[in-house]
Order: C-alpha cells, then sequence, then structure tokens
C-alpha cells in the first residue's frame, strides 16, 4: 500500500481570517483531521462531508502524533491541525521526531500560520518592530533554571520579548520572577508592557501597562505577554519598537550619545556585584562607575542617607543656584545643557588674580585662597572638589567658624597625600548632605559626573541617563 501524508497545520490564532489559504485548502482534501478537540470549531467550514474527525483532549500530543501516523500508513491524507504555528510551541517538531525516531516513509509537510504573538503584536500595534525573541514559562518539560537563564539573557540583549504560558493555576509565581530579573537586569520601569488574553477570539482583551506597573495577576494561560525594549514606546495607545528607518529628530528625543550611555547603563547594573541599593545611592554610582570603568566605585562611594535626593531637591525648589569647584576642569565636566536648564551658574576661582594675592599673602595654596574667596561670595553654594584635598580641608574648617554654609559637599580630592584625611575630616559635617569617594581615588572628572547625576535626578526613575549631552 502506498503511504499517505501528513500536513501539519498551523491554523492562527483562533478566527477564520487568520487561517492561511494554504491551510485551509490542506484541510479541504484531508481524508483525517487530527487535533486538540477545542481547535475544530475553527477549521469545521473546510472540512469535507467524509472526512473523519479525530480529536482529544489536553497533553494527549503523542496519542495524536501515533495516530496520524498509523493513519498516513493506510493511505490517507491526514492533517495534524495545531494552533497558531505549528512550529512554535505546536506540533511539528513532535511529528517529525516521531517519524525520524520510527524511520518512517510517510511523507511528512509544516504548513506555518499565524502565531499567537503575532497575532497580539498587531492588535497591540508593532511592538516586534526589532529583534525579538520568544520565552515559554511553562516547566513542565524545560528545568527552570534554563528558563531563567533564558530570562536573563533576553533581558540583558534588550530583546523585545513574547511570553508564552506565562501562568496557570499550578504555575504562578514565575511571570513576578520574570518582570523582577528584567528590572534587576536594568530594564526600565517605564518599558511598555502589552497583554492580549484570547487573541481573535471573540472573548479577547487587549491591555498596554509598563513594567513597573505590570500585574501579574491580571494574566492567565489564554494570554499572550510582549515586554518592549530600551527604544519601545507607547503612542496614542499604539506599543511601537521602532526599527530604525525612520529617524525623525523630535522634541526630546534621545541622542546617539544618550543612547550610548543608555547601553553602558545596562552593563553597568548587570555586571555590578550589589545593584539591589536604593535609586539615591545607584544613580550617582552607575555615574561613578561609567566615568571611571571602576567598579571598585561600589565600594569606594560613600554618601549620607538620600544626599542626591536631597541636593536635587534643592535645586527645585531654587535654594542651590551656584556650584563652586576647586578647579577648571571640575567645572568644565558639569553639563552645560543641565546648567542652562536649570538655572544654575558654576564658579571658579583657581584662575581669580585674587586668589593668588591671598595665597601670597596667607602662605596657603591656591586651592584654599579659592574656597575663601567663594565663601565670602557663594557661603550658600554645592561644592565640588575633584583635585585638592587643601580646598577640601579649608572648606571644613570655614563651614566649622560659621563662614559659609553649603548647600552640599562632593568630595572626590584624589591622590597621595592628605588625601584620605581631607575626607575624614568631611565626615565631621553632618548636617550637611555629602558624596565621598573614599580612600586616594577621586578625580575632577568624577567630581564632575557626581555633579550630574544630582542635576539629572529626575531621570533615575526610568534609568535613562545622558540627557543635556
Amino acid at each position: 500500500m502506498v503511504n499517505g501524508k501528513i500536513t501539519v497545520a498551523g491554523i492562527g490564532p483562533g478566527s477564520k481570517e487568520d487561517i492561511t489559504p494554504a491551510v485551509i485548502e490542506a484541510v479541504k482534501s484531508a481524508d483525517v483531521v487530527v487535533g486538540y478537540k477545542y481547535y475544530f470549531q475553527f477549521v469545521e467550514p473546510y472540512v469535507k462531508p467524509d472526512c473523519q474527525c479525530i480529536d482529544t483532549g489536553m497533553k494527549k500530543e503523542r496519542e495524536r502524533a501515533e495516530q496520524a501516523f498509523a493513519l498516513a500508513e493506510e493511505g490517507k491524507n491526514v492533517v495534524v491541525i495545531s494552533s497558531g504555528d505549528a512550529g512554535i510551541y505546536g506540533m511539528a517538531p513532535l511529528v517529525y521526531e516521531m517519524k525520524q525516531e520510527n524511520d518512517s516513509s510517510v511523507e511528512v509537510e509544516a504548513l506555518p500560520g499565524i502565531s499567537a504573538f503575532q497575532k497580539a503584536a498587531s492588535l497591540l500595534g508593532c511592538p516586534m518592530g526589532h529583534d525579538f525573541c520568544v520565552i515559554s514559562l511553562s516547566d513542565l518539560m524545560t528545568p527552570w533554571a534554563t528558563i531563567e537563564r533564558r530570562i536573563k539573557a533576553a533581558a540583558q540583549a534588550d530583546f523585545v520579548t513574547a511570553i508564552y504560558n506565562p501562568k496557570s493555576n499550578g504555575r504562578y509565581w514565575q511571570l513576578y520572577r520574570l518582570v523582577e530579573i528584567f528590572l534587576k537586569e536594568g530594564r526600565s520601569p517605564e518599558t511598555p508592557v502589552g497583554y492580549v488574553r484570547q487573541a481573535g477570539r471573540e472573548e479577547q482583551e487587549i491591555k498596554t501597562t509598563t513594567l513597573g506597573q505590570f500585574d501579574p495577576e491580571d494574566v492567565d494561560m489564554f494570554t499572550i505577554v510582549l515586554i518592549g525594549n530600551s527604544q519601545s514606546y507607547v503612542w496614542k495607545e499604539r506599543f511601537i519598537t521602532p526599527r530604525g528607518y525612520y529617524r525623525k529628530k523630535e522634541q526630546g528625543a534621545r541622542s546617539k550619545g544618550q543612547e550610548i550611555m543608555n547601553e553602558s547603563f545596562r552593563t553597568i547594573l548587570s555586571e555590578m556585584q550589589h545593584p539591589d541599593v536604593p535609586k539615591w545611592r545607584l544613580w550617582p554610582l552607575l555615574h561613578a562607575i561609567h566615568t571611571t570603568v571602576d567598579f571598585g566605585m561600589e565600594q569606594c562611594l560613600w554618601m549620607d542617607e538620600r544626599a542626591t535626593e536631597t541636593l536635587y531637591n534643592k535645586v527645585k525648589e531654587g535654594t542651590l543656584q551656584h556650584i563652586v569647584t576647586d578647579v577648571t576642569m571640575a567645572a568644565s565636566g558639569i553639563r552645560k545643557g543641565a546648567l542652562d536648564r536649570l538655572g544654575i551658574e558654576v564658579h571658579c576661582y583657581i584662575n581669580d588674580p585674587r586668589s593668588k594675592q591671598i595665597a601670597d599673602e596667607k602662605g596657603i595654596t591656591r586651592s584654599q585662597a579659592c574656597m575663601q574667596l567663594a565663601a565670602e561670595e557663594y557661603p550658600d553654594a554645592l561644592y565640588v572638589v575633584g583635585n585638592a584635598p587643601t580646598a577640601l580641608f579649608e572648606i571644613c574648617d570655614l563651614v566649622r567658624k560659621g563662614k559659609m554654609q553649603p548647600a552640599g559637599i562632593i568630595a572626590a580630592p584624589v591622590g597621595f597625600v592628605h588625601v584620605c584625611e581631607s575626607k575624614h575630616a568631611a565626615k565631621t559635617l553632618t548636617h550637611l548632605p555629602k558624596i565621598i569617594i573614599e580612600g586616594r581615588k577621586g578625580g575632577s572628572n568624577l567630581a564632575a559626573t557626581l555633579c550630574n547625576a544630582i542635576l539629572t535626578y529626575d531621570d533615575a526613575e526610568q534609568l535613562r541617563p545622558g540627557r543635556d549631552l
């Protein structure tokens, strides 16, 4: 007897409009249709009158495949129906494996269908516009440790991610864990999330939210979840991930420099030993590591409780309007765009002729003289020291004598002589918010980037650095 043929057909997510013409023709010509009983309602209009229909319940995939081969070996034309695309979490792999295992001569063909994630994506807008991956949270046949590694890789690689089997009665915590991993690996809480229940069917529900606001309790086993990448956004209720063909510069759009800095911050987060720190510490820490490429900053950065937040609030309130630096290099590293946007002035007295005169008359360093001048003109400024420990010592002395009351201090002098001691002295000013780089490390670039972290602290919640570049 001549063998028949098995066609494994993806019937789409559940509406007749989403079944391809090739699949319809295959079903029309079938002698036997085999599949999960729920799916027969979608192909019933196309089944010929004398076609044998064999429907089975859930978790009977192997039995369906065995029946298909038995019938095909009798010379019948068998169509095995599978929801979505038969090759994506469907029946096609099982049928091909069974053919291999039994060395069967039965011809097997797979016809593609519209996958549930494709249907969900079209209903949401165009969230899959760039590189993406698809992950199933079902651990029936895949160990959870393997699934978790895949989730972490997807988060780190900034893939748009489609989630199959997000939840069931017995699996309720896995989706919570996925969200936790994505946030831990640096995905912004503002990342768009779309989810569609019963895509393409009468019970269809479509929702959008953000990763930070997403509630896994609003999801069931009939839901597809789509998580955007760092470029994704929602516009007029449409979830969009741009491919890059159209790059019109809009107000508020990120520059290339911002995109690079954003990617750098994600990399830093993934490599930090202790990324689970409060936002007011994490934000300046990310800036410090980004500037120095030194993960030792995790141990070096010392801060008063909520120092970043406290100083930023002073900026917002308008009580912090001046910044004083010890050297011009520190001043030049503070972003001009941020200063203009916030109405803040930066002052450095190192090249002021008065500082040399005072230094010569009193036998002190130029840096000390600069701080004395600044105390007379801007006693309530934010003081930023990135070079000279003598400048930091002078600030401490002037504060203790009541000659200045800074809004705060950034202490990052660098070197080998009296550097550590000056930072110990600054810590005694317990009533002032301070950010200090402990030990010998420091520098003007580091002092400036810590200042920039304060000026852009309102970007910390979304973890989107690089404003004013």
